[in-house]
């Protein structure tokens, strides 16, 4: 079985369209969305949902997406945990493909793609895409999958700032993930709303600081672009 872990903060306007897609999908699954504290609909919608499929359940936890997608984690039953984001879509027979990997692999993601038409986002996902093939690092919004014991071994998600490029850094070391031909479409607002040029550079401003351990909690990055 596979898990789908979802972690979400007010994400009523992406959520419907995350789940209505992970719910078409087929095989056997689970979803778990994982709600940090919600001031608008987001958990109204997914209980509404729940109540009518029972694959799908919703989970309080404390605020910051690692810390729900451990909590997430730790509830769930399936062999593979996928970790999504609310506002990225799966692609058709996502589940199946993971379901159907060998067991000599360990963990991987999707090819990414931006929602938006611009070139810029075009550009951003092709060089998103050749990153991955580079450095073998999975980012969040590309839907990581792993197998549970593998996950459980690396200790989970570390609870900082880019948990998924510090989670990732380790899980290469690990093993060597894998990227699926078929593509998750993350919902583009963020770099609309921002400027695409000004989000590039304050991502890869993000990228050097982590490095360095620097602190990263008040970037606009990390602002509400809901």
């Amino acid at each position: 079985m596979i898990s789908v872990i979802i972690p979400t903060l007010d994400e009523e306007r992406a959520i419907p369209a995350t789940l209505s897609v992970v719910l078409t999908q087929t095989g056997e699954f689970e979803v778990i969305v994982v709600d940090g504290g919600s001031t608008d609909a987001t958990p109204a919608i997914a209980k509404d949902l729940a109540a009518r499929d029972p694959r799908l359940r919703l989970l309080e936890s404390e605020k910051g997406r690692a810390q729900q997608m451990n909590a997430g984690a730790a509830v769930t039953g399936g062999e593979w945990l996928l970790f999504l984001h609310a506002d990225t879509l799966l692609p058709d027979d996502a589940l199946e493909r993971i379901a159907g990997l060998p067991q000599t692999i360990h963990a991987g993601c999707f090819r990414h793609r931006f929602s938006g038409t611009g070139p810029m986002l075009r550009t951003l996902s092709w060089f998103h895409n050749l990153r991955f093939r580079v450095t073998r690092v999975i980012y969040g919004d590309q839907g990581l999958f792993i197998r549970r014991k593998l996950f459980v071994d690396l200790g989970g998600f570390p609870v900082r700032h880019m948990e998924d490029v510090a989670f990732g850094l380790g899980l290469r070391d690990a093993t060597r993930p894998i990227m699926l031909p078929e593509t998750v479409v993350t919902d583009s607002r963020k770099f609309e709303q921002m400027g695409a040029w000004s989000a590039l550079a304050h991502a890869v401003s993000l990228l050097i600081r982590f490095r360095f351990n620097a602190v990263l909690d008040r970037d606009p990055f990390f602002g509400d672009y809901r």
